[in-house]
Formats: structure tokens, C-alpha cells, sequence
């Protein structure tokens, strides 16, 4: 079947996309392997800045009486917390609740959406997409990969990432809970443990998203083994044994995903233009990842309904969005990959928690740096 853009993956920057073309009338089709509603490792906070966009896309935000989030409280390795106000914050969903809903809205509009179906090659030629999928065969005028953090097709695609990341040293991994606790709503915190730390935060339902980060090879000094990791590592820090002492976890087992890289990524890539993690992944710390997803979207709505409708070429089509991209996100990133470096190290992070809580005004300044205003 032929369409116009087929999108590779269902998550923000996807589902934003999706919603948007198909809102004007352009054929789309949206590929997501997994079926919605589903989980996703996040951390489910998002700046204020997405807010207006949301409602646009057809969140009915206001109705939802979701948790506004405007205090962020940040742990070092032996507990002792900084204390900074977030102006103007953000608030709290799931990725379960909001991917449902973003999934719903763009089928309302037109979008093919193939769920459960896996995309295993991409092939380009005479200006034509041709994609191979668990589903058959489809062809399409422009492809997007929203595909996240990384995916088949990325080592399918030899992208320069996946060779700068086969070291233990660099890849991460994530892990996600939900969870009840007597915790207040208009809080974020941010734990550190030695390699990593944990953030904690409301959703929706009245429950509390727990996602840490840490690195594999912590994980593979554990003996590969979650609990033990929690036990031996994060519980050192007196704020998180707590956590994980007394709260009512809703899963059974956690929801963890492995080789999480920060390293750079192109926005463009053998002809496919890339949205949110899959163009560039921003630290978990910066509580920034979801909101850059759906600002990319409109950014790359922008681009190819001027390429679609024949007012630029393909050529102009990837230059503009990549220029686009690095104007909008490249100063985030590059803040967000040195905030790693002062985090999950317990000298480090002793020595900058205790300089910020001296310098306030310096801590927002930094917290603005890995935020942009509304779009």
C-alpha cells in the first residue's frame, strides 16, 4: 500500500506527528510494535512548556486534573537534599494513560495505525520508500523514525551511535516502577546513588512513577540482578532505602530497558527524517525528554507539509529540519550530557549540591538550560 509518510514508532514524537499530518489530510501510516495501552520507561514528568501543544493535539489536559509538579528536591549519594523551586514546572502522566489517548486521537483523524507490527528493513529509491514489516510490504513518499532509544534498525541502518556505545562503559540501563506512597504531588525528587540515580514523581490515577538510571556495567557488578542492585547500591542513599522499604509496588516486576546511549545522533539519516530519542536522547535528570519529543514533532510537521505539498525539495526538506533541530535541542543536550557527569558520582555530586545550595539563582540558571519556552 502506498502513502505518504509512514512513522516508525508510536511514542510522542510519533503519535504528534501522526496527529498532525493526518489532521490536514496528508496519508498516513504509523508503525508501533507493541499494542496500546502499554508501559513505557519514563519518568512521566513534562515541562509546562508542551502544555498548550498537548491541548492542541486533542489532550484534554485541563479535565484531567493531573498533578502540577513545581518543587524539585535533589539527594546526594548519603541523603542530604537540595531544595529548588521549578518555575514554571511541569506536571505528571503516564505514558500508559497519554500514548492511549495520542494513539486514539490520530486514528480519529485518519492514521493508519499498524499495532504490533515490527518494521525490519527501509530501502530507498527513485525518490520512494520501500518498507518491509511483519504486516507485508508498504511504500511511502517520506519515512520518520520515532522508533526511541534504539531499535533494530538502527544497527540495520549502521548508524555511527551503535559503534560509539558497544562498551559496557557507555550504555546505561533504565528501570520503572509505579508505585503508592505517602509522597506529596507537587514534588519531584532526584536521588542520587553511586553510577546513577532515581527519580520519583505523581501521575496520574494517584499513583508515583520510581525510574532510576544507572550503568550496565553496575548492574553487571550485581550480578545482573535488579533486586541485588537495589538492595547493595541504591538503598545506600537513606532517602531511597526508605522509598523501597515502604512503598506499595503496583507491578509485579520492573519495567527495565538496557543499552540507553547518549551519544550524538543525526536528525537525518539515509533519507529518514528522526524524532525524539531516535534523533537524540537528552539525560533522564533534565526532565526534559518528552516535551523535546512532541516539540520536534511540530518542528518536523512544519518541514514536510512544505515538502508535501511542493513548496521545497527533499534536499531543502532535511537541511531545514536539521537546522531546526540543532537550533531548538543542541544546547540541551550538550547541558544535559555534562549535568551527567556531576551526578552519580558521590564526590562529584557532594561538591555541586553543596556549591548550588549556596547559589540558587546558578541552579536555576542550569535548570533553564535544559528547558525551552512553550511552542
Amino acid at each position: 500500500m502506498d502513502f505518504e509518510v509512514a512513522i516508525i514508532g508510536g511514542g510522542l514524537a510519533g503519535l504528534g506527528l501522526a496527529i498532525q499530518l493526518s489532521k490536514a489530510g496528508h496519508r498516513v501510516i504509523l508503525f508501533e510494535k507493541e499494542q496500546y495501552p502499554f508501559h513505557k520507561v519514563c519518568g512521566e514528568y513534562i515541562s509546562m512548556e508542551s502544555w498548550d501543544f498537548l491541548e492542541s493535539l486533542g489532550i484534554p489536559l485541563d479535565e484531567m486534573k493531573l498533578p502540577r509538579i513545581t518543587r524539585l528536591h535533589i539527594s546526594d549519594c548519603n541523603g542530604r537534599v537540595l531544595q529548588q523551586k521549578l518555575n514554571p514546572g511541569g506536571f505528571g502522566i503516564s505514558r500508559y494513560t497519554l500514548d492511549d489517548q495520542l494513539a486514539a486521537i490520530a486514528k480519529l483523524h485518519g492514521t493508519e495505525l499498524m499495532q504490533g507490527v515490527k518494521v525490519s528493513d527501509i530501502q530507498f529509491e527513485n525518490d520512494q520508500h520501500y518498507l518491509k514489516t511483519s504486516s507485508g510490504d508498504f511504500t511511502a513518499k517520506v519515512v520518520c523514525g520515532a522508533w526511541g532509544k534504539r531499535s533494530n534498525l538502527d544497527i540495520k541502518l549502521k548508524r555511527p551511535f551503535i559503534e560509539n556505545t558497544k562498551l559496557k562503559t557507555r550504555q546505561y540501563i533504565g528501570v520503572k516502577y509505579h508505585v503508592k506512597l505517602d509522597f506529596p504531588k507537587d514534588l519531584i525528587e532526584l536521588h542520587n546513588f553511586e553510577d546513577g540515580y532515581c527519580g520519583i514523581s505523581a501521575v496520574d490515577n494517584n499513583r508515583f512513577c520510581l525510574c532510576y538510571l544507572t550503568t550496565a556495567q553496575q548492574l553487571q557488578q550485581n550480578q545482573n540482578n535488579i533486586k541485588r542492585l537495589e538492595d547493595r547500591v541504591l538503598k545506600k542513599n537513606p532517602l531511597l532505602d526508605n522509598y523501597f522499604s515502604n512503598a506499595d509496588f503496583l507491578y509485579e516486576e520492573p519495567l527495565a530497558i538496557s543499552q540507553i546511549s547518549f551519544a550524538r545522533k543525526q536528525a537525518v539519516e539515509d533519507y529518514i527524517f528522526m524524532a525524539g530519542d531516535s534523533a537524540g536522547m537528552i539525560t533522564p535528570l533534565c526532565g526534559n525528554g518528552m516535551s523535546m519529543a512532541l516539540h520536534a514533532s511540530k518542528l518536523l510537521n512544519i518541514v514536510l507539509t512544505d515538502y508535501l505539498n511542493g513548496s521545497i525539495s527533499r534536499t531543502q526538506a532535511e537541511k531545514q529540519y536539521d537546522q531546526l533541530w540543532r537550533e531548538n535541542f543542541s544546547t540541551r543536550l550538550s547541558a544535559g550530557r555534562v549535568f551527567q557527569k556531576l551526578f552519580g558520582n558521590p564526590t562529584v555530586t557532594n561538591l555541586t549540591l553543596k556549591s548550588l545550595s549556596h547559589l540558587p539563582a546558578l541552579a536555576s540558571k542550569l535548570i533553564d538550560l535544559t528547558h525551552g519556552g512553550p511552542f
